[in-house]
C-alpha cells in the first residue's frame, strides 16, 4: 500500500471520472419538490418556523416518519435494567425524576416502530436526508476491488449525528413543560447538539464536559455557549460527585462516567430539571435509526446491498443508528451483512470488558444495566477521541454482541489518524477523531479484499467532521501523538468494583 506521506499532491482533489461525488442528492430545492413530491414541511408553529434545507434525490429518498426499535425483532429480549438500591427490575416511575413520560415509554417499549412527531421532522429537514457517498478516490488509493460507501452525518448544524436524538429529547421535554435540561459530553458533539436543540425549543441547557476534552477542544465549548448553554469542566466543584473526584485526584482528566454522575445529581435534586443522554439508552439508539432507515432507501435506489457494516462505538448510538435497520433486514432474511464495531485500544469495552450489571456513571447514581463494562470506576487515558472514552456500552449493543450478531475490534489512535489523513486527502472531509476508528477498520477490510480479490460492498458510519479537532491532527502531523493503552492493573481494579449481581 502506498505510504500516506508519499501521496502525491496532485492526487488531493483530483477530478475526472474517479471523482467522489455525493450519491442521491439533488440540488437544493423546496422539500415539496425534493421529497416525494409531497407538501412542503416549511411551516409555522407559534413563533417558531424552520425552513427545510435538506434535499434528497431523483429517487425521492425521504426522511423516515418512524424510528425503528430493534428489541421488537430480537428472538431473545435484553435483560432489564435494575434499581441501583433494590436490584429489582426498574419500573417506569423509577425513571420519572430524570426523563419526561414519553421518553420513558420509548425506553421500555417493545413496539417495532415509533412515529416521529411532525415538529421533530420539521427540524430534521434542516439537514436531512444526509448524503450517502461512495469513496471512489479512497478505493483508487488503496487499489481495492471493494466498494466503500459512507453515510455522512456531518452536515447537521452541530456537525455530527447527535442532533438526531437531541432534537426529539428537547422537544419531548419542552412539550412536558420542562424548563431546564442537563447533560454530559465528551468531545463536545453531544453537548453541542443538545445546546442547539434546546435553543430551538426555549430550554435552558447546562453541560458537564469531560475535563480532557474541555481543555483540548475549546471551540466546542464556545459552540455550546453560542447556542446559550452553560458549560462546566468535569469533574467540577459544582456537584458533590465532582468534589469527591477532585479531592481524590485534583488533576483528574475526567471521564464520561464522571460527567454523567454530575449531570444526574443535578437533575435528581431539582423537579424542574430533566436529564438528557447522548448515547447508551434504548430511546437514544431508537432516535438514531433515522440514519439506517435513510441509508436503506439510498442503497436500494442504486441497487447495492452491503456485505459489511462498520462504525465506531463509544456508547453505541452512532453504530446502532446505522446498523440496527440493516440487522432487521438480516433477521428477516432479506440480506446478510456482517456488523463490526470499532473501539479505541485505550477503552476496549466490548473486546476487553465483562458482560455484567454495572452503573452507567462513576458515582453509582444511575440504574444498573447489563452491558459490557470496564468497571464504572475506570477512567480511560485522555485519547483524542473523547466521545469514545466511556467505561460501558449501550445495553442493546452489548446484548446484540452477546447474541453473536456482530463482532468488535479495537485500534490504536495513531493507526486511526493515519487512516484519517488518507481519507481527508482523497475524500476531502476531515473526520472527527471518533469515526477515524471506523475508517481504519474499513481500510483494513478493503486491503483484505485487495488480497483476496473479493468485491465486497463496505458501508461505514461517518458520524461527524473534525473541524474543531484540528489540534489533534496537529499533534499527529508533528509526530507527537503516542498510542495510549489501558493498564492491566487499573482495569483489574475497576472490574473488581463491578457489583456482584
Amino acid at each position: 500500500m502506498m505510504n500516506l506521506m508519499e501521496l502525491p499532491n496532485y492526487y488531493v482533489g483530483a477530478g475526472g471520472p474517479e471523482q467522489s461525488a455525493p450519491l442521491l442528492r439533488a440540488p437544493k430545492q423546496s422539500v415539496a419538490a425534493a421529497v416525494g413530491g409531497g407538501r412542503s414541511r416549511s411551516r409555522r408553529r407559534g413563533s417558531l418556523s424552520f425552513t427545510a434545507r435538506a434535499s434528497s434525490s431523483a429517487a425521492k429518498v425521504s426522511i423516515p416518519k418512524q424510528w425503528y426499535n430493534l428489541v421488537a425483532d430480537l428472538p431473545v429480549k435484553p435483560p432489564p435494567p435494575l434499581h441501583p438500591q433494590t436490584h429489582q427490575p426498574l419500573i417506569p416511575s423509577d425513571l420519572a425524576p430524570l426523563f419526561p413520560d414519553e421518553l420513558i415509554r420509548q425506553e421500555v417499549t417493545e413496539e417495532r416502530y415509533i412515529g416521529i412527531p411532525e415538529e421533530v421532522i420539521d427540524v430534521y429537514e434542516l439537514w436531512r436526508p444526509t448524503p450517502l457517498i461512495r469513496a471512489r478516490r479512497l478505493e483508487k488509493l488503496l487499489g481495492t476491488p471493494a466498494k466503500i460507501y459512507y453515510k455522512y452525518e456531518g452536515t447537521s448544524p452541530a456537525g455530527s449525528h447527535k442532533p438526531n436524538t437531541a432534537v426529539p429529547q428537547a422537544w419531548y421535554n419542552a412539550a412536558a413543560g420542562v424548563k431546564n435540561v442537563v447533560t454530559e459530553t465528551g468531545a463536545g458533539q453531544w453537548g453541542s447538539a443538545l445546546s442547539f436543540a434546546s435553543s430551538l425549543f426555549g430550554l435552558n441547557c447546562e453541560v458537564w464536559q469531560v475535563r480532557a476534552s474541555y481543555d483540548q477542544k475549546p471551540y466546542r465549548r464556545l459552540m455550546m455557549e453560542t447556542w446559550g448553554a452553560k458549560v462546566h469542566p468535569s469533574p467540577s466543584t459544582a456537584t458533590d460527585a465532582g468534589r469527591r473526584i477532585l479531592a481524590a485526584d485534583p488533576a483528574s482528566p475526567g471521564s464520561l462516567g464522571i460527567a454523567i454522575s454530575e449531570a444526574v445529581e443535578v437533575a435528581a435534586a431539582d423537579e424542574g430539571t430533566k436529564y438528557c443522554l447522548g448515547s447508551v439508552l434504548n430511546h437514544v439508539l431508537l432516535h438514531q435509526t433515522v440514519i439506517g432507515e435513510e441509508c436503506l432507501q439510498q442503497l436500494e435506489a442504486i441497487g447495492e446491498t452491503p456485505d459489511v457494516v462498520i462504525g465506531c462505538t463509544g456508547g453505541g448510538s452512532n453504530f446502532g443508528g446505522l446498523a440496527f435497520p440493516f440487522l432487521r433486514e438480516k433477521l428477516q432474511g432479506r440480506m446478510s451483512p456482517e456488523f463490526r464495531a470499532v473501539e479505541p485500544a485505550a477503552c476496549p469495552t466490548l473486546t476487553k470488558g465483562v458482560y455484567a450489571y454495572d452503573f452507567g456513571d462513576t458515582a453509582g447514581l444511575t440504574p444498573l444495566m447489563k452491558m459490557h463494562t470496564l468497571g464504572h470506576g475506570f477512567v480511560p487515558d485522555p485519547i483524542h477521541a473523547g466521545g469514545l472514552r466511556y467505561h460501558g456500552m449501550a445495553p442493546l449493543i452489548s446484548h446484540v454482541y452477546e447474541l453473536g450478531y456482530m463482532d468488535a475490534v479495537s485500534i490504536h489512535q495513531t493507526e486511526c489518524f493515519q487512516a484519517a489523513l488518507q481519507f481527508a486527502r482523497t475524500e476531502g472531509i476531515i473526520p472527527a477523531p471518533e469515526p477515524t476508528h471506523a475508517i481504519a477498520a474499513v481500510i483494513r477490510e478493503a486491503m483484505e479484499c485487495k488480497r483476496t480479490g473479493e468485491e465486497k460492498v463496505i458501508l461505514m458510519a461517518m458520524c461527524g467532521h473534525g473541524h474543531f479537532d484540528l489540534a489533534s491532527y496537529e499533534k499527529y502531523l508533528r509526530g507527537d501523538m503516542v498510542d495510549l493503552s489501558h493498564s492491566a492493573k487499573k482495569l483489574q481494579a475497576s472490574l473488581a468494583a463491578v457489583p456482584k449481581i
